[in-house]
């Protein structure tokens, strides 16, 4: 099974920037879409944006388009996402997952991805 392993989140000031990583391994005959998610307290889980691990099929959320962007690193399978002009309300936990996939489809629905990272906090200071 897949193992996904979060990094990059942090504190930083409204209008900063931050990259998460999110390392994926352990997957075997399949491989996988990784999607990032995030939740703040009292809220929903917000689907931010995915991407096909071998590249493609990239999805944005509303809550990071035109602010966010997410890209893979094969030769590590690495998912990144990056994160521009911060503001208060992405202030979340972020968590990356996975799904199984032949690479002609990527799913952004959270009831679909089987694999969870245990997550990193973004805060964005007003």
């Amino acid at each position: 099974q897949a193992q996904l392993v979060e990094s990059g989140g942090g504190s930083v000031q409204g209008g900063g920037s931050l990259r998460l990583s999110c390392a994926a391994s352990g997957y075997t005959r399949s491989s996988q879409c990784i999607g990032w998610f995030r939740q703040a307290p009292g809220k929903e889980r917000e689907a931010v944006a995915g991407v096909y691990i071998g590249g493609g099929r990239i999805w944005y959320g509303d809550v990071g388009k035109g602010r966010f962007t997410i890209s893979q690193d094969n030769a590590t399978d690495t998912v990144y996402l990056q994160m521009n002009s911060l503001k208060a309300e992405d202030t979340a936990m972020y968590y990356c997952a996975a799904h199984p996939s032949d690479g002609t489809w990527c799913d952004n629905e959270e009831g679909v991805f089987i694999y969870w990272g245990q997550g990193t906090q973004v805060t964005v200071a007003s």
